[in-house]
This record gives C-alpha cells, structure tokens and sequence, in this order.
C-alpha cells in the first residue's frame, strides 16, 4: 500500500503520459554518469523551505580523471573546488556543500541489488532546462529510507533534477538544473578564486583498523569508506564510518567525550536527521553521531547499535 500511494503521488506531479521504459535501464545509465560527461550548468536548491542558486563546472579527461568547481551565486560568496572526489579548497565554509555526488546519488549503485530495496518505474516524460527527460520514480520497499523522483536527461544520462520525497510523496530536497551545456569546460573556468582556501584531507583508515562498527544498519546499506579526521572543536580524532546503499547515504561520527557532560541528541534539518547518543566506556565515554539523508527513526536506531568492535574482528 505505502508504494501504491507513493507512485501515486509521483504521477500526480507529471505532466504527459505514463511511459513503458524500462526503469531499470535509465538507472544503469544514471551509474557512474559523472565520470563520463563534461557539463557546465545552472541549478537551483531547495532544502527545507530555502532555494539557493549554484553554477557548477565538470570537466572529464581522457583518462577519467574529474575536475569540479561550484559557486554559490545568491547570498553570501561560497565555492568550492574538487579533484578526484577530493576536496581542494573551499571559500565560505562551502565544504559541506552540494557536487556531483549530490546531483546523482546513483552514481556508484548496482541497478539490480537496487531494485530489493526500491520499487523502480518509468512514471512519465519532463523537460528540464530546455532538455527532454524521463522521469524515474523510486519508492522505498521498506521504512528505513526515503523515495526519489529522478529526470534522466534522455541525451546523456545527467539527472536534469531530483526530488527527494517522504512516505506521504512530500517534498523533502528539491535540484534541478536552469542552464546545462554538455560541452567539457575549459581549465579556466576551473581555477579556484583567491578566497578559495586550500582544506586537509581526512586520512583513510583501513576498515579492519577502526575500532567501532554498527551492529545494525538498514537492509542494503554497506560500508564505503572510513575517515579519521580532526575535532573541530579539539585535537582528538574523529572516526567516520561512510555508508550507502548507492542512492541513500548516512555517515556515524564517534568522538571521544573525556568525562565531558553532553546529553544525546536528536535534530531533523530538513531531509537531513542528526542524532547523537552518549556512549559510556572506561576512558570517559564518546559521542555517536548519525547524519543522513534518512528518517530520523532510522537514525536513531543506527546509533544505538554502535559498539567497539572486539579485537581481531574482520572490518564491516
């Protein structure tokens, strides 16, 4: 019932008629679009009620290699600068801020594994930005996550624009592109401003080596990356455990507390739910924080089940 209701609701936002497309093949070219296509756009961002303007540039080389720049252009001036995936220099503390990642969250899914964890139709035709697209609807098969309304750029495969939808079809993020040119931008156009402040990468840590990990995390996600990065409030390091299940993402911070009184927390900004939870250890405790795209119930849950992994245990 709750993706009967869900599609519903995603066809009562189109307009033209109801296609016969395999969903399936639009999601595949979707995988992996960014490290194809060049682009140079305009787009604008929704996010709990307040829209923002951002002009990206992405360049791809022969050999794979992606180069991205975007600027804020409304409000104060925000930049930043990417290579590889990897962060360069930020301006305005923009380091948080929306890439390529954000535009298509699908970029490293398995179309097939996918299809267990959301219901995927062709539920219409669009035309974003001046470009005929076909609208992929994804509807959650389970509580843990979110649906997606895709615009699949018929052309390249770019997502022209991306509604990220609650189990009542309510808009949780809105992007979608104003201008788009595929043409690959220039290296000039690439250059970070002279306030564009060169950021330290977080260092990877083996999974094997982190001493947490997640008892329970919802059906489908896997762990894609671990961090160790410096407390912005200390000298301490914080662990970061990175996870997806190649549309939805959330990432579990844990920070040591040293005796500190800090009482648990839970904040939803937007799409986006914050919950931490105190977690008591000999050393004077430390700090779980989950921050995803993910209903907060679900967020709660991951952080609860945070335990130090036992030694000698295989990494998640």
């Amino acid at each position: 019932m709750r993706a009967t209701i869900l599609l519903f609701v995603l066809g009562g936002l189109l307009t033209g008629p109801v296609q016969a497309a395999d969903a399936m093949s639009w999601v595949k070219r979707l995988a992996g679009v960014e490290q194809r296509q060049s682009f140079h756009g305009t787009f604008v961002y929704e996010r709990n009620g307040v829209f923002s303007t951002h002009e990206i540039w992405h360049q791809v080389n022969g050999d794979g290699a992606v180069r991205e720049r975007l600027l804020q252009l409304d409000g104060p001036r925000q930049e930043v600068v990417r290579a590889g995936g990897v962060t360069q220099c930020i301006a305005g503390g923009m380091s948080g801020q929306l890439g390529a990642g954000q535009l298509w969250p699908a970029r490293q899914l398995n179309a097939a594994d996918l299809s267990s964890w959301y219901d995927m139709r062709v539920v219409g035709e669009s035309r974003i930005a001046g470009r005929d697209a076909v609208v992929v609807g994804l509807v959650p098969r389970d509580q843990y996550r979110y649906g997606f309304e895709l615009h699949i750029d018929k052309e390249t495969g770019l997502p022209l624009k991306s509604l990220l939808l609650n189990e009542k079809g309510q808009i949780l993020e809105r992007l979608q592109f104003t201008q788009l040119s595929v043409d690959a931008p220039g290296d000039d156009a690439l250059k970070p401003s002279d306030s564009c402040q060169a950021v330290p990468e977080g260092k990877p840590s083996e999974a094997s080596k982190v001493a947490w990990q997640s008892e329970w995390v919802p059906p489908g996600f896997t762990l894609s990356s671990t961090f160790m990065r410096r407390s912005s409030v200390s000298d301490d390091q914080v662990v970061s455990l990175d996870y997806g299940d190649g549309l939805a993402r959330f990432s579990i911070f844990i920070e040591p507390l040293h005796g500190a009184k800090i009482d648990d927390a839970r904040t939803q900004l937007g799409p986006t739910a914050v919950v931490s939870k105190r977690l008591n250890t000999e050393d004077g405790g430390m700090m779980v924080t989950v921050v995803g795209e993910i209903p907060s119930g679900t967020a709660e849950r991951i952080a609860m089940s945070v335990r130090p992994r036992a030694q000698g245990a295989a990494g998640q």
